[in-house]
């Protein structure tokens, strides 16, 4: 796959990659989506990404993408992880742009949540630890391999802070400790996953709670003693009841205005060092995709 390269101008001399990683192999979801053919499901992440891509602004830093399989034969199983190898090759091809470009900081467009594991834990090892994770997203992303959901993209915020499978564990460069981990806009996650959380330490803000008390990140981010952020935004934290961008559509969620200004504010009191927006599910798109290619002559 050709990679898109152009020059970077930045005011402040920090070298800046936009981070293109249509990875989709570590969604499971058909089964949430009745009215996308299933072999369009988890591979609509790579078409959202590539929307992502389309609609950000331009940009003078350096664009980059990681090569990623469209082979829908490659998600077999292994290790409890849907598409283990393809998620291996795909994660070593993003480290190794990492160390090409030795970015200061990346913006991410994705792809499924674990497209943040990569970046993420390369700029915990370029600043020595000094870096708090703040995981926007309606799921905590805390589950682990054979929890009984092989989707690697529940498996991001986990591997993060280097826990799951131990060949992909090796190969990231860091992890953040569970104390320097938050996860805001929480709303949908089982007994288990409620008590992996509590386990691990990792601190969550539900919706409500980031609404009432617009300060409730900052003092945690300052709590947290890191002077330097990485966010992650799944788009299914928003509420479906003014915009289905992700797969979930659990009620009750961000207004994308609060998601936004959450963003602004994180960035307003700290170094932002890395943002990816992740999780796209083009419904639309997909559905008029499927419709051009029945069409006479499109063929």
């Amino acid at each position: 796959m050709k990679l898109l390269k152009f020059t970077t101008i930045m005011n402040d001399d920090k070298r800046i990659v936009r981070l293109l990683y249509p990875q989709w192999q570590g969604g499971v979801v058909a089964h949430w989506m009745p009215d996308i053919p299933p072999e369009d499901a988890a591979r609509g992440y790579y078409l959202g990404a590539h929307l992502l891509a389309m609609l950000a602004p331009p940009t003078t830093d350096r664009i980059v993408e990681v090569p990623v399989a469209l082979d829908g034969d490659d998600r077999a199983a292994e290790n409890g992880i849907s598409g283990y190898r393809a998620i291996l090759r795909q994660t070593e091809a993003a480290l190794a742009l990492m160390r090409e470009y030795d970015p200061d900081r990346i913006v991410t467009l994705g792809g499924e949540c674990s497209v943040s594991v990569v970046p993420f834990t390369y700029l915990a090892s370029k600043y020595g630890g000094d870096v708090a994770v703040v995981w926007i997203d309606a799921h905590p992303d805390v589950t682990l391999p054979f929890d009984g959901y092989e989707g690697y993209h529940a498996m991001a915020l986990t591997a993060c802070l280097g826990l799951g499978d131990p060949q992909l564990m090796r190969l990231l460069p860091a992890k953040f400790d569970a104390s320097k981990a938050l996860i805001v806009g929480v709303r949908s996650w089982d007994d288990g996953m409620k008590r992996r959380q509590e386990e691990l330490g990792v601190a969550g803000l539900a919706p409500a709670e980031v609404r009432a008390d617009r300060s409730a990140v900052s003092d945690w981010l300052k709590r947290s003693g890191a002077s330097k952020a990485v966010v992650h935004f799944d788009l299914d934290v928003l509420d479906p009841s003014e915009i289905v961008a992700g797969v979930g559509v659990e009620p009750d969620g961000l207004r994308i205005d609060e998601a936004v200004r959450i963003i602004r504010d994180i960035a307003a009191e700290h170094e932002l060092v890395g943002l990816t927006v992740a999780e796209p599910m083009p419904r639309v798109a997909l559905k008029l995709r499927n419709m051009l290619a029945e069409l006479p002559l499109m063929k």
